[in-house]
């Protein structure tokens, strides 16, 4: 009965767990149904994704077509701006030197109402005029006198609008000098200041006062600019008139550059424009495909046997008393990046081929940044130069004292500061378009030559590009 008893009870344990087995499989079956119908589901979710990947393929398609078309319509406008710019130009150089000449009328008119007694108001005794030789040219003004000749002129503490004149005289009728009267011209040249294309005269009247005496005034003295200048004394009669030396020999002297106080106030009017900053990883340089090249021998900056890009003499583009301007050796460089992709953009004025190098290799903890300058080409966009030096290098010497330090890691155009792992970030003012001027040979190995897939906009291109003399932005209250 034992055995019969043990029997019964594993027969009736397997047919339980025949029924578990059973219940299992169809819990098993239901799910795969349930399996099976999401399958469905999310087939037709598939093919409704790939429907719109395809009607989306089909707009970017469209939306390519538009852009080319843009594009083209880009292309004339910046044509029709080129010819508006070139139109402007003139007009502004037209409005430059009318501006200077009414200025100087004023001045001239003004001195000589405060001199002339009431009634003498309606028969001015000078007048603005240009002189030939060493005779007077000025109406009111009586015959050469027998007044000492200035001699031996000689200039000093010249800066970018003011010089300081001194000169001999003999003791003979000095004391009858009550004016001096001083001729400055602008020296004409094939490469005089294109913002003055027409020479002002200018006819300075000054009570006799100690020498050295400083001249200085903005409108009718520009910097890095030839004058000639000479002297004549003078002395006032009782009925107004003037009996008058001869003129002096004629001086010629140079206009100094803008001083740091100059380019400390364009930096000033700089950072104001400046808000926004945008990352960024390397440095470019746009060229011609000979340029890089192993054989390049019509790019004098191109060391062909050792691969080296070498720094080349800044041409004149900017402001026109900038001290790096035909002076600074250096090399080329930009940083802007597109807000969209924080890429460099893809169309450039200087060629299709770009070297780009890590921003580390040429900005780090051993450069120093220096501001070089600020100016627009009569658009609406600003252009800021900074010049990056070794420490202790040529270049580096050559910026002290000249050209506004920036702190390499808190400025408003081109910053390098350290993250907690030691690593380096860059980052670039967004609201102005970056010059970048790198002062030391930088070898090609270093970085890579690509083709760049846009189009050359030779509009951008600032070589040589002259500053808009009558923008309130970017200019300051010195010589343009």
């Amino acid at each position: 009965m034992g055995e019969s008893r043990l029997v019964v009870e594993e027969v009736l344990a397997l047919c339980l767990q025949r029924i578990t087995v059973e219940e299992n499989t169809l819990n098993t079956e239901l799910e795969f149904i349930e399996v099976v119908k999401n399958f469905e589901t999310f087939r037709k979710k598939w093919l409704h994704a790939e429907l719109e990947l395809k009607k989306y393929k089909e707009l970017l398609v469209k939306s390519d077509v538009a852009k080319a078309a843009l594009e083209v319509k880009l292309k004339h406008a910046r044509n029709q701006l080129d010819l508006e710019m070139k139109k402007r130009y003139r007009m502004e150089a037209d409005y430059h030197y009318l501006f200077c000449c009414r200025h100087a009328v004023v001045e001239f008119v003004d001195i000589n109402m405060m001199e002339l007694p009431h009634s003498s108001l309606n028969s001015p005794s000078l007048q603005l005029c240009e002189r030939k030789g060493t005779e007077s040219a000025d109406s009111g003004i009586g015959d050469l006198d027998d007044l000492p000749i200035p001699q031996q002129i000689r200039i000093s503490n010249i800066t970018c609008d003011s010089f300081k004149i001194s000169w001999d005289m003999d003791s003979r009728g000095r004391e009858r000098i009550t004016h001096y009267f001083i001729d400055l011209n602008k020296k004409e040249n094939k490469d005089c200041n294109k913002f003055k294309h027409k020479d002002v005269p200018t006819k300075l009247v000054a009570k006799a006062v100690p020498l050295p005496m400083m001249v200085r005034g903005h409108w009718f003295l520009s910097p890095r600019t030839e004058y000639t200048v000479s002297v004549q004394t003078a002395a006032k009669q009782p009925d107004g008139e003037y009996s008058v030396s001869q003129w002096s020999e004629i001086i010629e002297f140079f206009t100094a550059d803008y001083s740091t106080v100059q380019l400390n106030q364009l930096l000033q009017k700089a950072e104001a424009i400046t808000r926004r900053m945008l990352p960024f990883t390397v440095f470019y340089r746009n060229q011609e495909k000979e340029y890089f090249q192993q054989a390049s021998p019509s790019y004098r900056s191109r060391d062909a046997q050792c691969r080296c890009m070498l720094p080349a003499v800044k041409d004149n583009s900017g402001s026109h008393g900038s001290p790096i301007s035909s002076k600074l050796e250096g090399i080329f460089f930009s940083c802007n990046t597109e807000f969209n992709t924080g890429n460099p953009p893809q169309d450039s004025p200087y060629g299709p081929y770009r070297f780009q190098i890590q921003a580390d290799i040429l900005f780090n903890r051993n450069t120093n940044i220096y501001f070089g300058d600020f100016y627009c080409m009569y658009t609406s966009y600003h252009y800021v130069i900074v010049v990056l030096a070794p420490d202790g290098s040529k270049g580096d010497t050559f910026c002290k004292g000249r050209l506004p330090t920036l702190d390499r890691s808190n400025n408003c155009f081109l910053t390098c500061t350290e993250e907690d792992g030691g690593s380096l970030s860059f980052h670039h003012a967004q609201d102005v378009i970056l010059e970048v001027i790198y002062t030391e040979p930088v070898d090609l190995s270093l970085g890579t030559v690509a083709q760049i897939s846009g189009h050359q906009l030779m509009s951008l291109s600032t070589v040589n590009a002259k500053k808009d003399p009558s923008c309130k932005i970017c200019n300051i209250s010195v010589g343009r």
